[in-house]
């Protein structure tokens, strides 16, 4: 077993109180159930997570809208097993979804992972949103440290000479600064 799937498993195994729906989800290998599910009216939050991510996982596009909302979650875990379900789910739709997600202000709280799933696709949409993001989280206090920490490394690992101005930037705000070298070692000079 997959090991993310595991994990979530574990977590919504707890949710649902380990209920004989919860296990019929486990077990079952029918999409068409699965993705019944996500239009069921009435369905717990617990069950239409557990079936979007297996569906995600399977590649099956009907998980897609499902797992876009749950990676704008507030709860941490949730985003994190839609981003990894989304990345497995090969549904071109995905990067601009993510990149809107990553650039909505109203939602910066919750950034982190549309931000690190952008990195893992390294689809063209990835770069700008990366940008766009960090820009704007380099405004004096800004509270959002760890998604301007995830757009610096995420714009090094995508070692594209666009983000050379703002991580330059990023070089005089002390929590970055470090991270913010590493990521400008990482773009190619130039010639």
């Amino acid at each position: 077993m997959d090991e993310e799937l595991r994990s979530l498993t574990e977590r919504l195994r707890q949710e649902s109180g380990a209920s004989p729906a919860f296990e019929r989800l486990v077990a079952t290998d029918d999409l068409d159930a699965l993705a019944a599910v996500l239009t069921e009216p009435g369905q717990p939050l617990w069950a239409r997570e557990l079936a979007a991510f297996r569906l995600g996982l399977a590649q099956d596009r009907r998980a897609f809208e499902s797992l876009v909302l749950l990676l704008n979650h507030r709860d941490p875990p949730r985003c994190a097993s839609a981003a990894y379900a989304l990345a497995r789910l090969g549904d071109p739709r995905t990067a601009r979804a993510a990149a809107a997600l990553a650039t909505n202000e109203l939602r910066v709280a919750y950034a982190l992972h549309p931000v690190r799933l952008l990195v893992e696709l390294r689809a063209p949409e990835a770069v700008p949103a990366l940008i766009t993001t960090l820009q704007r989280r380099l405004r004096p206090h800004d509270p959002y440290r760890r998604v301007a920490l995830a757009c610096v490394d995420g714009l090094g690992t995508l070692g594209d000479a666009r983000a050379r101005p703002v991580l330059n930037e990023a070089l005089a705000h002390p929590v970055l600064a470090e991270a913010a070298v590493r990521a400008l070692g990482r773009i190619p000079k130039q010639r």
